[in-house]
């Protein structure tokens, strides 16, 4: 049984259909990548994981359990902690203060010990005084990912982690994003737009394009599956073979991308 199932899900806002029966499973200790075109729908399922958002219909479950009467703020103590596509810090407190605020769900008995760790693994200790606002936006990505560790989450769903990282940044986030599901034993959902990254770190891949699932499997296959292929680069009907693998690295996100 996977550890996390999407089943059926569609959320309208309005007359437009931002989720139209999105299904996918993560397995335990997996890293699983969920991509799709700009606009296909990822960060709204983000959102309805993490009970922002509430589904007009589907199921989402944890470990067999459903998570949608649960409200938002019980969803970490499930063992769900999240990154954002923009950085969500509280700019005015310190390093240290906002990784705290990570595990305000695991009660008054985290104290600074676990914190430090956390920054320790991110490479922030030295920073942990410094306010959140004076830090570089790269640095402010490390410190919103120790927010989300020092939760001590089951599954860690990461949005657009490379945003903003050149490439040898992007490689070394890879080898990183490992570690963490290795050292943290946990499992990983990762939305990104950077189809290198997403390929070769993850074990099974899921696709939306607006707003529906169109493919998933191992890295591979998705690559190479025409329904993949069109969603990216539109169909052509004066070619007469299409091209043989995705492209490797699109476009990236524009703001306001996800419904």
């Amino acid at each position: 049984m996977a550890l996390l199932e999407v089943r059926d899900v569609t959320l309208r806002f309005g007359g437009i259909v931002a989720l139209d029966g999105v299904s996918f499973g993560v397995e335990e200790g997996h890293i699983s990548g969920l991509i799709g075109p700009n606009g296909a729908g990822k960060t709204t399922a983000f959102n309805v994981i993490t009970r922002l958002y509430k589904p007009d219909s589907g199921e989402v479950t944890l470990e067999g359990k459903s998570i949608l009467r649960q409200p938002a703020y019980r969803i970490v103590g499930k063992g769900i902690a999240r990154t954002f596509q923009n950085i969500q810090l509280f700019k005015t407190m310190s390093v240290l203060e906002n990784v705290l605020i990570g595990a305000h769900g695991r009660g008054r008995k985290v104290g600074e010990m676990e914190a430090f760790e956390v920054l320790d693994f991110v490479g922030l200790r030295d920073r942990a005084h410094s306010p959140a606002a004076a830090l570089p936006y790269g640095i402010q990505k490390r410190v919103e990912l120790a927010r989300a560790l020092v939760a001590k989450p089951r599954l860690l769903l990461l949005d657009e982690p490379a945003g903003g990282l050149n490439h040898e940044e992007v490689a070394e986030l890879g080898v990183f994003i490992q570690r963490i599901r290795d050292d943290f034993a946990l499992t990983v959902l990762l939305v990104e737009h950077h189809m290198n990254l997403v390929m070769s770190i993850s074990d099974h891949v899921n696709v939306l394009s607006f707003g529906r699932t169109i493919a998933d499997g191992p890295p591979a296959q998705v690559q190479a599956d025409p329904a993949v292929i069109e969603a990216y680069l539109g169909s052509d009907d004066d070619d007469d073979e299409p091209p043989a693998t995705a492209p490797v690295e699109p476009d990236p996100p524009t703001e306001g991308d996800e419904a």
